[in-house]
């Protein structure tokens, strides 16, 4: 780890006037969430584990919904509590440095660790809860999980009979454009963007780093594997979260 780096991007975040965050999901690995394209992730193990997470693979196939509700009723996210990387974005919060927390993951992590709900966006929607994709009703999750551990394998809408689904966004689905339009004002008036632990290939995400370039701001990038955005950022610390951010946030 460079001690002159960290302390460059900690003088940064102190003389910035709005400072934003994005993360993805490198910055829940630590707590023992698998991400997606790095070179353990979901993705790169098994290829064919990404068709599930298309829209129309959804709606189309009873098997794939049926798997679907397996793994989320199997998944490592309900085990996972926050590490070092989370609780220093709520410090960096604490200290009056954080104007906006994007967050690209579906876990909740940043708000389990204390960050507050009105900083978060969670721009890929949340694990969290559960929506009807024809009638739109929703809830708790854990109503429907509770249900698919009763043994229904492909549970639907109570009031519609409709699909039932992660309110997540899947590949084929929009994001939410009132959410979409917070994290470009966002971006825009930032002086400060910090990347943490995402790849910065899905978009419209990936966008928001060029946003804030483009309006004069600084990029930084910490994640472990190499981005697009390298070159253009003005500072790239390929550390691992959980050991980097904690100490650039306390020399804040």
């Amino acid at each position: 780890m460079s001690e002159e780096l960290v302390r460059q991007v900690a003088d940064w975040i102190r003389g910035a006037q709005c400072v934003v965050v994005l993360t993805g999901a490198g910055i829940s690995t630590e707590s023992g969430i698998p991400d997606f394209r790095g070179p353990q992730g979901v993705w790169t193990r098994n290829p064919g584990a990404e068709r599930l997470a298309t829209i129309d693979h959804y709606l189309s196939s009873r098997e794939a919904r049926v798997q679907a509700w397996r793994n989320r009723l199997e998944s490592p996210i309900w085990r996972a509590e926050p590490n070092a990387g989370h609780y220093a974005l709520v410090e960096l919060e604490r200290k009056g440095k954080l104007d906006t927390l994007i967050t690209q993951n579906v876990d909740g992590l940043h708000q389990k660790a204390g960050s507050s709900p009105e900083r978060v966006v969670e721009i890929h929607g949340t694990v969290h809860r559960y929506v009807c994709l024809q009638c739109g009703d929703g809830g708790p999750i854990e109503e429907v999980l509770e249900r698919v551990r009763n043994g229904e394998e492909d549970p639907s809408c109570r009031r519609c009979g409709g699909i039932l689904k992660s309110a997540t966004i899947s590949f084929g689905q929009n994001l939410v454009p009132e959410v979409l339009e917070r994290c470009y004002r966002a971006a825009q008036r930032c002086d400060l963007f910090l990347a943490i632990g995402t790849s910065l290939v899905v978009y419209p995400a990936a966008y928001l780093p060029g946003t804030a370039l483009e309006n004069g701001a600084r990029l930084v990038i910490i994640n472990g594997e190499p981005t697009p955005y390298d070159d253009y950022a003005h500072a790239v610390l390929h550390e691992r979260i959980g050991e980097v951010l904690p100490a650039i946030v306390e020399r804040v």
